[in-house]
């Protein structure tokens, strides 16, 4: 399996950021970390050992990058409104320097889809809302998508402009709906077991469906716990079954 290390100076974040790759052909599956991990995260899990087939065979080319949610959301020692502005600035990362590299990398016709887990989930589903004209989908796995589950009671605009369960009721810009209800690659997905919240999951998928937003919602059974097993059982299953 062709494993690439990258790394450039980030612009929107005022740092080295590194990338690591998997592969060289397929669809593009953009990983993004759990809560305070590295890109390295998914590797150092075994997950991408159970994607190895579907990357070898050039299925799909993985993209993995690293996390800033120690320098915004986790950061205890930061004002709130200081870690939105790290956080809008690791978006501005992901669209502005991340996607281009993806497509340099591949084409620009290669579909994108964002995928992670726990914290990764809110972030992958975030992302793809918020410029579904570069991002084609998502695969979000033991997701909250309030991001008030992690913003220790601060609230602004910008706390509400990536809180999914918050802006996209009131979304009615048909530019964006347009593009979010044309992905085929809306996929929710949840363990009903120890540490997991499926209900989560489920009032999310209401707020699509609400508004007309075609997804997947699938909750495994109370063996599935909030962690790394569970991640390894669901991810390869949908690379080979949806994609």
């Amino acid at each position: 399996m062709k494993r690439e290390l990258t790394s450039w100076y980030s612009p929107a974040l005022g740092k080295d950021m590194p990338v690591v790759t998997y592969g060289d052909f397929g669809f593009a599956l953009l990983l993004v970390p759990t809560a305070a991990a590295d890109y390295l995260e998914y590797e150092r899990f075994l997950l991408i050992d159970t994607l190895k087939p579907y990357i070898e065979s050039g299925k799909v080319k993985v993209f993995s990058v690293n996390s800033i949610n120690n320098e915004s959301w986790l950061n205890d020692e930061m004002a709130g409104e200081h870690k939105a502005i790290r956080h809008n600035q690791f978006n501005e990362y992901i669209f502005n320097e991340v996607i281009p590299f993806i497509k340099n990398s591949t084409s620009q016709e290669t579909p994108i889809i964002t995928c992670g887990a726990s914290f990764g989930a809110l972030h992958s589903m975030n992302l793809f809302l918020k410029r579904p004209d570069l991002i084609n989908g998502v695969i979000a796995m033991s997701g909250v998508y309030d991001l008030h589950e992690y913003s220790k009671g601060f609230n602004d605009d910008q706390v509400y402009f990536n809180s999914p369960m918050d802006y996209l009721p009131n979304l009615n810009d048909e530019w964006y709906l347009d593009k979010i209800r044309s992905s085929h690659h809306i996929h929710i997905l949840s363990g009903g077991g120890d540490y997991e919240d499926p209900e989560a999951s489920r009032k999310f998928a209401g707020v699509l469906y609400n508004k007309g937003i075609n997804y997947e919602l699938d909750i495994w059974g109370a063996d599935m716990k909030h962690d790394w097993p569970t991640w390894r059982a669901m991810l390869p299953y949908y690379i080979e079954t949806r994609f």
